[in-house]
């Protein structure tokens, strides 16, 4: 299914789904894998534990955030295919990020796990049918599928990597 069949477009989200292009969600998955999002990794390895402005997270930070972040996603999105009801709490991302190792791991190992995650990601969603990827739920007191979970999925990491190309890549 394409981006163009989520109805409702959910609030917050939609500034990560529209970040992919309204193709179906596996074209998507192969488009925008975790290596091509984040091609460079000479420049993000150079990068460091450097931050642009105090109390941020390193680019190393960022991509411990976006595995989090996928694995939370997924999980919605299994629960909400099975036609689970239960409403879903938000998550506290500044704790989560506080909670980790990713300034003692190097950017090629958080890409391996990024990628692993990924593969799971997508077998997950390969199971589900229309029925499963247009059901709803509520997670953080927004109504969403599992369809545009998806597409959260995808559009997240290219969401960051703007911000690291952005105000990271001119520290080197």
């Amino acid at each position: 299914m394409k981006r163009s069949a989520i109805n409702p477009m959910p609030a917050f989200f939609d500034r990560y789904i529209n970040l992919v292009e309204d193709i179906d969600l596996f074209e998507a998955f192969e488009k925008y894998t975790p290596d091509k999002v984040y091609s460079d990794k000479v420049k993000l390895t150079a990068l460091g534990n450097r931050v642009y402005a105090e109390d941020k997270w390193t680019a190393k930070d960022i991509l411990q955030h976006v595995i989090d972040n996928e694995r939370i996603m997924a999980y919605r999105a299994l629960r909400f295919s099975r036609n689970d009801k239960t409403e879903l709490p938000g998550y506290d991302e500044a704790v989560l990020g506080a909670n980790t190792t990713a300034v003692l791991r190097s950017v090629d190992d958080l890409m391996e796990e990024f990628n692993d995650v990924r593969k799971s990601t997508i077998t997950l969603f390969k199971n589900m049918n229309d029925t499963m990827l247009l059901n709803s739920g509520t997670a953080n007191k927004t109504e969403i599928s599992p369809l545009a979970l998806g597409f959260v999925i995808i559009g997240h990491p290219v969401h960051h990597m703007h911000v690291i190309s952005e105000r990271y890549f001119p520290l080197l």
